[in-house]
């Protein structure tokens, strides 16, 4: 709908697709990354998911990052650079009229791992 416009863009940003849950150096689920409903996230899981978000707007598309990896290292947020001074889009990652866009991918995690993922989630908040 987008994709011939030149003042809009619309991207889907990955970075969350194969996203793991954050252990502790125990191997136990780190809930410092979670609020106290052990659902949404606290500051410093949002402060990640910031970070994410803004390293996958500057990934040319096809190479985006589609994972986080909880490091809580800020030496991991990229910078704009000369060459790509811009957020990436479709049109300049050089993908201008390919079948990029089109392409309807299979989910990379079973749709059963999120309801299993969710429910341990809530058990270990109740415990």
């Amino acid at each position: 709908r987008y994709e011939e416009r030149e003042d809009f863009a619309v991207v889907m940003q990955p970075f969350f697709r194969n996203t793991l849950l954050p252990l502790d150096s125990n191997g136990k689920p780190d809930l410092s990354f979670f609020a106290a409903d052990c659902f949404h996230f606290s500051v410093r899981g949002y402060a990640e998911m910031a970070v994410a978000l803004w390293n996958n707007m500057l990934e040319p598309v096809g190479e985006k990052q589609t994972y986080n990896n909880f490091t809580h290292d800020r030496s991991k947020l990229k910078c704009p650079n000369p060459e790509k001074p811009f957020l990436s889009t479709l049109q300049n990652s050089g993908f201008r009229n390919s079948d990029l866009s089109l392409q309807k991918t299979d989910p990379s995690v079973p749709y059963w791992a999120v309801i299993v993922a969710a429910a341990a989630g809530v058990l270990t908040g109740s415990l």
